[in-house]
């Protein structure tokens, strides 16, 4: 059977696909992927889920890769490989927050552009309104518009 997720595998939260075939799988059976970093980009989230199918009994096996966790020697290989994604996912994410950085030095990196209208509230709490119309009004919660409040009484 196929089995598709539109996720990536950076965590196993929010899989419910992958968490179907790990409580499902039978003796024998053997979990098949294009690729290991398709699976997990974690060695503890890969070794999670070859634990959970050592348990049943199963294993695991990439079609673009030499994986295969019936042997001890692939296994060290697949142990690798972990590595290697993880590695791969870090550095990734160490570039990004570099570019980041840099940008906002140059000013050019501003982040979203805010959703709440900070000035809006301000006025609206100094005309008088309460906290609850101006949420209902401007579909925000209280919480954003006593955050606001606070603030205004910390600045004077």
């Amino acid at each position: 059977m196929v089995r598709q997720e539109q996720r990536n595998g950076a965590t196993l939260e929010g899989r419910p696909e992958l968490n179907n075939i790990l409580d499902f799988i039978h003796p024998g059976e053997t979990l098949v992927v294009t690729r290991i970093d398709r699976l997990a980009r974690s060695v503890q989230d890969l070794q999670t889920i070859v634990a959970r199918l050592k348990e049943k009994g199963a294993y695991l096996a990439a079609t673009e890769q030499p994986v295969d966790t019936s042997t001890a020697a692939v296994k060290a290989f697949f142990d690798m490989l972990g590595v290697f994604a993880e590695f791969e996912t870090n550095l990734r994410r160490e570039r990004q927050a570099e570019g980041i950085a840099a940008a906002k030095s140059k000013g050019v990196y501003k982040g979203r552009p805010p959703k709440i209208d900070m000035p809006e509230i301000k006025r609206r709490l100094t005309e008088g309104q309460t906290p609850t119309q101006i949420a209902r009004d401007m579909s925000i919660s209280r919480g954003t518009v006593y955050k606001t409040k606070l603030s205004i009484k910390s600045a004077e």
